[in-house]
C-alpha cells in the first residue's frame, strides 16, 4: 500500500533512494520515501499531510554532520536544501533553513555585516547550524540569532526569539520539541568588507590545515568534555588510525573519522563506540557524540 497520494500532497516525491548520496560521510542506508520541496508552501503542504496521515517524518538539511544508519530511514524524509533563499536588510541577514551557513557568511560580509565569520567553513545549512548551535573559533549560532522561523510537526508556523530558542552547547529548544526550522535572522554589525573576508580567509587556511577536508567525514564527532580535548585523548590512548572497515579516526585531526573507501555507517559507529568505550576506561570520561545518528540498523 502506498503511503502517498502523489496528487494530493503535489510534491515530488522519490522511493527508496539511497541517502549515501546526501551524506558528507557518503554512508547511509535508503530513505523509503525522498522529498526536496523548494518552498515554505510545499514543505507545510508535507508536513501536515505526513501528521495527518501518522507518517514518520524526518528533516534533513545539509547532512554534514550527520550519520544515517545503513538499515535507512521510514517514512517520509525531508531535504531543505532547495529552501535556500539569502536576504539582507540594513544589518540583519534572513536566510532559509536549507541555505548554507557558509554562503550566509559569505552574503553578510559582501555587504560588510560581521559575526558570522566563525561559520566561513562550517559546511552546514542555517536550519542545521541553529538546531545544533553550530560553533566554531571562538563564535556561536546563538550569538547572532535574532529570530526563528519554525513549522510546528502539525505543520504551524511558530517564530522563536534567541532567549526562547534554549540554547547551550550543541543544543536548542529544536532538539527538545522537533519543531523544523524554516528560517532564521541574524543580526550583525557593520565592519568593512576587507576586514570581513580576511578574517574568513584566515580561518579558512586554518581548518585547511588542521582537519582532513580531503576526505569524506561528518564533521567533529564527540562533544568536548569540560577541561579536556578529544583529540588529544584520543592520541593518548593509542587509538589516532585506528580503522574499522572503511572508517579511519584521521590521522590529520583525531577527533574526526574519515571515509577512507567504501564505509558504511555501522563502520562508523562501531569505531565511535571503540572510541568511547576506550576513552571511558582510560579517562573516566563518558564522551557524548556531537554528530547526529539517525535511522535504523541493518537487520
Amino acid at each position: 500500500m502506498e503511503l502517498f497520494n502523489i496528487e494530493q500532497v503535489g510534491t515530488k516525491i522519490k522511493k527508496q533512494v539511497p541517502l549515501s548520496k546526501y551524506t558528507f560521510t557518503k554512508t547511509g542506508g535508503p530513505a523509503e520515501y525522498l522529498a526536496f520541496p523548494q518552498t515554505i508552501t510545499e514543505l507545510k503542504e508535507l508536513v501536515r499531510y505526513t501528521f495527518e496521515n501518522e507518517i514518520p517524518l524526518t528533516v534533513i538539511g545539509n547532512a554534514s554532520n550527520l550519520i544515517i544508519r545503513d538499515g535507512g530511514i521510514d517514512g517520509l524524509v525531508v531535504i531543505l536544501t532547495k529552501m535556500n533563499q539569502i536576504k539582507v536588510t540594513d544589518k540583519q541577514v534572513t536566510a532559509q533553513a536549507g541555505a548554507r551557513i557558509i554562503d550566509t557568511a559569505f552574503t553578510a560580509a559582501e555587504h560588510g555585516l560581521s559575526g558570522l565569520e566563525f561559520a566561513a567553513g562550517i559546511p552546514g545549512s542555517v536550519g542545521g547550524a541553529v538546531f545544533m548551535n553550530a560553533g566554531a573559533y571562538g563564535g556561536e549560532t546563538c550569538a547572532v540569532v535574532k529570530k526563528v522561523k519554525v513549522l510546528t510537526r502539525k505543520g504551524e508556523f511558530k517564530v522563536y526569539s534567541n532567549e526562547e530558542m534554549k540554547f547551550a552547547y550543541r543544543h536548542s529548544l529544536i532538539q527538545e520539541n522537533g519543531d523544523i526550522v524554516i528560517a532564521a535572522d541574524f543580526t550583525l554589525k557593520r565592519d568593512t568588507k576587507s576586514k570581513i573576508l580576511a578574517d574568513m580567509n584566515y580561518l579558512n587556511a586554518l581548518r585547511k590545515y588542521k582537519q582532513p577536508l580531503e576526505y569524506p567525514s561528518c564533521g567533529s564527532v564527540f562533544k568536548r568534555p569540560k577541561g579536556h580535548f578529544v583529540g588529544p585523548m584520543i592520541i593518548e590512548a593509542g587509538l589516532q588510525g585506528k580503522q574499522i572497515g572503511g572508517a579511519q579516526d584521521s590521522m590529520k585531526h583525531a577527533g574526526f573519522i574519515v571515509n577512507k573507501g567504501n564505509a558504511t555507517a555501522t563502520d562508523y559507529l562501531n569505531l565511535i563506540h571503540l572510541i568511547q568505550r576506550v576513552i571511558k576506561e582510560k579517562f573516566k570520561l563518558d564522551l557524548q557524540t556531537e554528530v547526529r545518528i539517525i535511522g535504523k540498523p541493518t537487520e
